[in-house]
C-alpha cells in the first residue's frame, strides 16, 4: 500500500522532503547581467587590442571582483570591484590598479570604467 494518495503530485512530496538549508544560497555580492555585460564588452575590446589576456571573477560575501590580467601568471593589472556597503558613501563601484591605488570610484559603473576604457576618438 502506498503512502502517497493518487490525487497528490509526487514532485511536490520530493520538494517538501528536501531540507530547507540545501536550497538556500549563501549571501554573496554578484554583478548583475547588465554590469557583467558592460565589463565583458570592455574586456573583449581590450583583448582584441592585445592589451589584456585573462580575467577572473570572484563573488565574495562583502564584494564582487572582476580581475584583469595581462598574463595569467601575473598579478591583476586592474580590479573592478562592487562593494554595496559603499553605495551611500563614495559609490559602490571602483577600479583599482595593480599597486592598490584606487583609480576611480563612483555610483555608476559606466562612469567608473571610463578610467580604463580607451575608445577610439575622431581626429
Amino acid at each position: 500500500m502506498s503512502l502517497i494518495s493518487e490525487d497528490s503530485d509526487p514532485s511536490g512530496n520530493r520538494a517538501a522532503a528536501r531540507p530547507a538549508a540545501a536550497t538556500l544560497q549563501p549571501n554573496r555580492v554578484t554583478f548583475n547581467r547588465l554590469e557583467l555585460n558592460r565589463i565583458l564588452n570592455l574586456y573583449g575590446r581590450m583583448v582584441a587590442d592585445g592589451e589584456w589576456r585573462d580575467y577572473a571573477i570572484d563573488f565574495l560575501k562583502d564584494r564582487a571582483v572582476f580581475s584583469v590580467f595581462r598574463r595569467a601568471s601575473e598579478m591583476p593589472i586592474y580590479r573592478i570591484e562592487k562593494d554595496p556597503r559603499l553605495a551611500r558613501k563614495q559609490g559602490m563601484y571602483s577600479v583599482i590598479s595593480a599597486t592598490g591605488l584606487i583609480l576611480r570610484r563612483g555610483h555608476e559603473l559606466e562612469r567608473v570604467l571610463f578610467v580604463i576604457d580607451r575608445k577610439l576618438s575622431l581626429v
